[in-house]
């Protein structure tokens, strides 16, 4: 390794040269990245909604509502006309209205009541329709252009396209936000002004790197592109601080630069690379998930993390030689404190710490099954705070939590699809069903019927039933319907029928992602534990290792439950893996701190000075974790994102106070059995 760190450093100007054009390369290059805002489009293929769909696209040219408008004090002149112009607008179609389904030109007292009431109330009326999906930003705007400013849009177009414009905005402002703090937090913890200059530019170069080769995907979904470059920045700045770390001891032996720098390479190739390969193995877990996002995020996380790794040993070397004097010249003297004080604290309370561990962890770990979860895009921007939000409150308030199903059927049988119309209008929730026998009859052939009118329910092979319902999208009633609306359909059409909607899609989400995490979480937790395994020669290391961070896990995911927060179901899932492989690293590095300082010192001698010596690493590498999530979190209206954002920073949080509290007195407790468990270890003051 030596030698080859030689022949790199005697290149130092041709690699600085070629990571520098490559970086510009990846920079054009990610422009053309595509992101995809809908969570719906990972579904499996296999899943029954998607097959629906699939189908439904071949069969029909009509698409089902995505969206609602509610437009308020309007008579029904005013109702048609502006109906009329959305039906003009470029990207929208199948405007629906109380026209499409009675005779608004009659008296409405003589009309359903509840049929009106459905569409027309108080004035308010409200519109359903199909927002094509290309270009849905835009599509949206000139929507609102036509319904004015004070008019609510709701449903999955809306949350989808405004996405599309609010994510890219935000990230922006967490970047900002975020990179100067981090840059503030290496400037304190490191002795030399320039040296987080390096730090920052190392990273950087990482993640262009790593944007502009998504590429190669073609397309990837917003939550690997918003969190994608701030974890990124996270979970691998430790990598170059330990390289440097390391480049400095070997400096201050004598060495001149270049063979300070090979050794520096040397040195810390094993523990950046076990690092790199711990968090690599938290993101690859994702890749078995069958829903896609999980893949997307693991595979563009892992192809990160390569990347960082790539650049802190071979771009760093290279660019410190050739900057060594500036880090010279901005020497400063340490600001940071011994932590003489804070580990004979942590010594002094570690009974009742881990009482307090003992009697908080088994809860923990009882409240993270009992989260409400949210699975599908329906709650994204629900917080009121935000327009879309506020919008949603306003349509629901007035008429009430809506979706549409859509039911197909094999054409030809029109009396049992009379039955079958007839046993979807029992269900207590459903309000309206749209069907040919229903709206048209089974007597008039269909030769007579206008052909628009024909091809919105009737394809060559399917007959459809759009079926409109009072509940919401995402829940357990929403799902109990779907669910109802399936086992109706099968009485009629045994494995004949095809569903779809937006409800439909995200009860196979949940069933999706619910199976995902038993899967998702063994392998990770496996992987990882078999890693430690193999560094430590060990069977109780890895097990104590492991144990503390899923306890840090289980403690951050209680938080959710006990503050009543609905929880989606995506940012649950990644953070049990994003946590894991990117903080059990601080367990790793304090459990060698200590195997090393234990071989000369008393157990909880070793275990003091450890806390001593790992604090500052720690803390640098937590906090910069907590400040990149928290952002997230804080300026992202998304709420998978912002979700994910805060249990990334709080995450992070409880990881280094239980790698820095919890661990110390673990590894004394269980001392004899580690020496007994471990290959090659034995100490000689077993007290």
């Amino acid at each position: 390794m030596n030698k080859i760190a030689q022949k790199m450093l005697h290149h130092k100007k041709g690699i600085v040269a070629l990571f520098a054009v490559l970086a510009v390369l990846c920079a054009l290059l990610s422009r053309r990245v595509k992101v995809d805002y809908n969570m719906m489009h990972y579904l499996p293929k296999d899943a029954p909604s998607t097959i629906a769909l699939d189908v439904m696209e071949e069969e029909y040219s009509a698409k089902t509502a995505n969206c609602r408008i509610m437009i308020e004090d309007a008579a029904i002149p005013e109702a048609l006309a502006l109906k009329k112009q959305l039906q003009q607008v470029p990207g929208v179609s199948e405007v629906m209205w109380l026209d499409d389904y009675a005779n608004v030109y009659a008296p409405l007292e003589t009309l359903d009541a509840d049929t009106v009431e459905s569409w027309y109330k108080e004035g308010n009326v409200l519109f359903t329709c199909y927002v094509d999906e290309d270009d849905l930003y835009s599509h949206l705007m000139d929507v609102r252009a036509v319904v004015g400013e004070d008019a609510a849009m709701s449903g999955e177009a809306v949350n989808t396209g405004m996405a599309t414009e609010s994510t890219t905005r935000e990230l922006k402002m967490v970047m900002a936000i975020a990179l100067p703090l981090v840059f503030l937090i290496l400037l304190l913890t490191t002795t030399s002004w320039f040296e987080p200059v390096l730090f920052m530019a190392t990273i950087g170069v990482a993640i262009v790197l790593n944007m502009g080769t998504n590429l190669a995907f073609g397309t990837i979904s917003f939550v690997t592109n918003a969190a994608g470059s701030v974890l990124q920045l996270a979970v691998s700045m430790d990598y170059s601080i330990f390289l440097l770390h390391s480049f400095s001891r070997f400096r201050a032996s004598g060495m001149d630069v270049q063979d300070a720098m090979s050794h520096a390479v040397k040195d810390s190739f094993s523990s950046v690379t076990s690092s790199a390969l711990t968090t690599v193995i938290g993101f690859a877990a994702l890749l078995l998930m069958r829903f896609r996002i999980g893949p997307d995020m693991g595979v563009v996380m892992a192809k990160a993390i390569v990347f960082s790794l790539l650049c802190v040993l071979v771009f760093l070397p290279c660019l410190a030689v050739l900057c060594y004097k500036l880090i010279d010249k901005t020497q400063h003297r340490s600001f940071m404190p011994t932590f003489r004080g804070f580990s004979y604290f942590v010594m002094k309370v570690k009974v009742p710490v881990l009482i307090l561990f003992i009697l908080l962890a088994v809860p923990s770990f009882v409240a993270k099954d009992r989260i409400d979860f949210a699975y599908g895009s329906s709650e994204i921007y629900g917080d009121a705070s935000t327009q879309i939000g506020a919008d949603a409150i306003r349509i629901n308030e007035e008429f009430g939590r809506s979706n549409q199903i859509v039911c197909m059927v094999p054409r030809g049988d029109t009396a049992r699809e009379k039955a079958l119309s007839d046993a979807f209008k029992i269900i207590p929730e459903v309000t309206e069903v749209l069907s040919y026998t229903d709206t048209v009859g089974s007597s008039i052939p269909e030769e007579y019927v206008p052909k628009a009118q024909r091809e919105l329910l009737i394809s060559e092979h399917y007959t459809r039933m759009v079926i409109s319902t009072s509940v919401g999208v995402d829940g357990e009633i929403p799902f109990a319907v779907a669910t109802q609306l399936r086992e109706t359909a099968q009485e009629y059409y045994p494995d004949a029928y095809l569903i779809a909607g937006e409800a439909v899609n995200t009860l196979d989400m949940r069933d999706t992602v619910t199976e995902d995490d038993i899967v998702v979480n063994g392998i990770a937790v496996g992987a990882i534990f078999l890693i430690l395994l193999i560094t430590f020669k060990s069977l109780s290391l890895p097990a104590i290792l492991v144990f503390v961070i899923e306890s840090a896990i289980w403690m951050n995911l209680a938080v959710p439950y006990l503050t009543g927060e609905r929880l989606n179901y995506i940012a649950y899932l990644i953070i049990n893996t994003v946590q894991l492989g990117a903080t059990v690293d601080y367990a790793i590095l304090f459990t060698n701190k200590y195997l090393e300082n234990r071989r000369e010192n008393s157990r909880w001698h070793a275990a003091r000075i450890t806390v001593r010596e790992t604090v500052v690493s720690i803390l640098t590498s937590g906090s910069i974790l907590c400040i990149a999530g928290s952002m997230l979190g804080a300026l992202s209206t998304n709420g998978v994102i912002s979700q994910l954002g805060y249990l990334v920073g709080r995450g992070a949080v409880l990881s280094c106070c239980m790698v820095l509290f919890v661990l110390p007195t673990c590894l004394c407790l269980f001392d004899g059995l580690v020496q007994k468990t471990s290959l090659g270890l034995r100490f000689e003051k077993n007290y």
